[in-house]
């Protein structure tokens, strides 16, 4: 196998990209090749296989849309502060809608990992540890609310994500902003 880690990174973009165009079954080394614009075969000399190539996707999905430092220390500026969580999220909602291929690729993992064990594995494995920092980020800053409150806007920001993305008439940008202050407002209480 192949090891330069950029090729890699272009060839795990591309893939995304495929998933979101044509879906799991669309997704072969040609056509990761085809889109990456690199000569036939390189996909293959980089991933085992197909189901290789499906969890490493899932892993780059990860990276990319990873929050930045500097929206995370925005958290704890004043951790007792619904404003954060607020903006943290709106700015969450807006990233990866704006990375609407990526999301859509990653629907399609979630899809295709309910025939594949490996895949599923790997995605419920990041996606918990995703949710557990969440969580311990959260209760850390000394914001009010609970585990299930951060799971809560957890279950109702992806979905606002999902409609955005495949019915985007549904809500308006502004209407999606107000969704998640009343999503925050309503799941973390304010200070008595």
């Amino acid at each position: 196998m192949r090891t330069n880690p950029e090729r890699r990174q272009a060839l795990l973009d591309a893939a995304i990209e495929v998933l979101a165009d044509d879906g799991a079954r669309g997704l072969t080394f040609r056509a990761v090749d085809k889109q990456a614009g690199v000569p036939a075969g390189t996909a293959s000399n980089y991933f085992a296989n197909r189901d290789d190539l499906l969890i490493q996707v899932g892993g780059r999905f990860y990276e990319r849309v990873h929050p930045g430092d500097e929206a995370l220390a925005r958290l704890g500026e004043d951790p007792k502060n619904r404003e954060a969580i607020v903006e943290l999220l709106t700015e969450t909602v807006a990233r990866l809608t704006a990375f609407r291929t990526g999301y859509l690729a990653l629907l399609e993992l979630r899809l295709e990992a309910t025939r594949r064990p490996e895949l599923q594995t790997m995605l419920t494995e990041r996606v918990r540890a995703d949710l557990d920092m969440n969580i311990a980020t959260h209760l850390e800053s000394g914001l009010p609310g609970d585990a299930t409150a951060v799971r809560l806007l957890y279950l109702s920001l992806n979905w606002l994500i999902l409609e955005r993305l495949t019915l985007p008439g549904i809500f308006t940008d502004a209407e999606s902003r107000a969704l998640v202050r009343a999503a925050v407002e309503r799941a973390i209480p304010a200070e008595g």
